[in-house]
């Protein structure tokens, strides 16, 4: 059999480390099918892919555009694929050979305003209509889609009115790097990890951020994000005194990262929607206290390992967080025995046998 991969996202955060994941784990398990991954050429691939049965094709088509919709069809249908594996959304809906698709949340259909896009009015809701019409077109023609969690798998019945038999939910793995303590990392610190979308609701995490500095805590707050547009506007409207509670880190090692949540009070996530739950995974490892808004795929992933809170509430937050600072070892010590419990049901090798099998029942279809 020989599969396609679109590997343009690699080194975006998030569907970046599900499409490295997957094939690292595929380089290991398949020995049969031959693979061609469809990769952008400055993520570099050929210096980490060595597999001979595992050939990259580069390709200078961002995304989201119309070389997507017009050039990448004809360039897959050259290489005589059996079966395409689209592992974002954002595919040519004109394409006509076999394919599987990934879907990871549907976070665009509840949030649909101009507040979650750089772009003017106009040019936003043009892109939001050629959204919608992609993501329903894509998800129909599937032969097989593979959601992240039961919660996206409600979301896909939902909002695309597709049959529950043709989605099978695949969890993903986390990188299992326990981290240790370091002098740098030696005060107390709140982290985050992720975006700065309007969806991940972080003005909430500030105010009570900035509720726990005025009863005298002396916390920090680290976010592991980019310092885009996004990022810049959250800021933008703080006080000094605000902003110097919070330490940006970009583009840091798995290293830096698992020591991050090894030595942090807590992480926070306090999500409107997500469509998995990686960042939770990853605390887990590292024995790291986990603080969550209180949504269905979080309670999905994190079950009783998490302290759960009103997204919608920044007291609620703050009451949540003075709770984790006064927990006593012994109470630490259960939610992290529970977490790692947890964790040991995810897996990316497990991940991954899953996917080819989906990719073998679908060519049977």
């Amino acid at each position: 059999m020989r599969i396609g991969i679109d590997a343009r996202l690699w080194n975006q955060t998030g569907v970046g480390r599900y499409i490295k994941n997957l094939i690292f784990n595929l380089e290991q398990i398949d020995r049969e099918n031959d693979y061609i991954l469809f990769a952008r050429k400055e993520d570099n691939l050929t210096s980490e892919i060595k597999n001979s049965k595992f050939e990259i094709r580069e390709i200078d088509i961002p995304w989201h555009s119309l070389g997507e919709q017009l050039k990448f069809p004809k360039i897959i249908s050259k290489e005589k694929i059996d079966l395409m594996h689209f592992t974002y959304f954002s595919m040519p809906i004109i394409y006509s050979g076999k394919y599987v698709l990934t879907v990871h949340d549907l976070i665009l259909h509840h949030f649909s305003t101009g507040r979650a896009s750089t772009k003017p009015f106009p040019i936003f809701y043009a892109k939001q209509f050629f959204y919608r019409k992609v993501i329903e077109k894509s998800a129909k023609k599937a032969l097989s889609i593979i959601a992240v969690s039961y919660t996206t798998k409600s979301e896909i019945i939902d909002h695309l009115k597709i049959e529950p038999k043709k989605i099978k939910v695949i969890y993903e793995g986390a990188d299992i790097k326990t981290g240790e303590k370091t002098k740098d990392l030696d005060f107390p610190y709140l982290l985050y990890v992720g975006n700065a979308y309007p969806h991940k609701n972080l003005e909430v995490l500030v105010e009570a951020m900035k509720e726990l500095v005025q009863r005298k805590e002396q916390l920090k707050l680290i976010m592991v994000c980019k310092n885009d547009y996004f990022y810049k506007r959250l800021v933008s409207g703080l006080d000094q005194k605000t902003r110097d509670l919070i330490i940006l880190k970009e583009n840091i090692s798995d290293k830096e990262l698992s020591d991050l949540y090894f030595n942090a009070k807590a992480l926070v996530l306090p999500s409107f929607m997500e469509g998995f739950g990686l960042p939770i995974l990853e605390a887990f490892a590292s024995s790291c206290t986990v603080i969550a808004s209180d949504i269905s795929v979080f309670r999905e992933i994190g079950k009783g390992a998490l302290i759960y809170f009103d997204p919608q509430n920044a007291l609620d937050l703050r009451q949540k967080i003075e709770y984790v600072l006064s927990l006593e070892d012994s109470k630490k010590g259960e939610l992290n025995i529970l977490g790692k419990e947890i964790l040991d049901s995810f897996s990316w090798k497990k991940m991954a046998k899953e996917t080819l099998k989906i990719y073998e029942s679908s060519l049977s279809l």
